[in-house]
């Protein structure tokens, strides 16, 4: 059996609708200079705007009436482009970053992996400890909870628990982030 063939969807374009693509009858004007120039027509807007030789960009489409500017797409588009690529600039990808532990861990060992843990904190980076018990370690379950009650009182000042340790398996696991 043969299934209906569907038109395929409207291509929907991103961006604001320019020109000719603005639904409303009436809008809310604002010229090349950022005048208020009050509610009038779209057919009346597209002309000011062919007489400047510029667009008409809707910039506030949920607004009653909706917000038109005069201005040039082509720039205006531009100048989006580039605050975006500002704001991807600047964003901060938050890391977690993963430091194991065996319950009967020496001191010094502690000491260097705590530096590592001080340092992804530093960078802003979450710290996920794992703290792996083997063989007969399951029986004393309750040295693992006291170097993990430790370490959180070593980094206290740095950091907070996001995820409370916690049993999978063989292992425990507890998260933390920079303060």
């Amino acid at each position: 059996m043969r299934r209906p063939s569907r038109a395929a969807p409207p291509v929907q374009k991103d961006g604001p609708r320019i020109n000719e693509e603005i639904r409303a009858r009436e809008i809310h004007l604002i010229d090349k200079d950022g005048a208020n120039k009050g509610t009038v027509t779209v057919a009346e807007a597209i002309v000011m705007a062919q007489e400047a030789g510029l667009d008409l960009v809707e910039i506030a489409p949920n607004a009653t009436p909706p917000v038109c500017k005069l201005l040039d797409y082509g720039k205006f588009k531009y100048q989006e482009q580039k605050k975006a690529a500002e704001a991807r600039k600047r964003q901060k990808v938050v890391e977690v970053k993963e430091v194991k532990f065996r319950p009967m861990i020496d001191d010094h060992d502690y000491d260097v992996k705590m530096r590592s843990m001080l340092r992804f904190f530093e960078e802003g980076d979450k710290v996920k400890v794992t703290l792996r018990f083997r063989g007969r370690e399951m029986a004393h379950q309750e040295l693992g909870t006291k170097l993990l009650d430790r370490l959180k009182t070593d980094v206290g000042e740095l950091a907070k628990v996001e995820q409370e340790a916690k049993f999978e398996g063989r292992q425990m696991i507890m998260v933390l982030a920079p303060r």
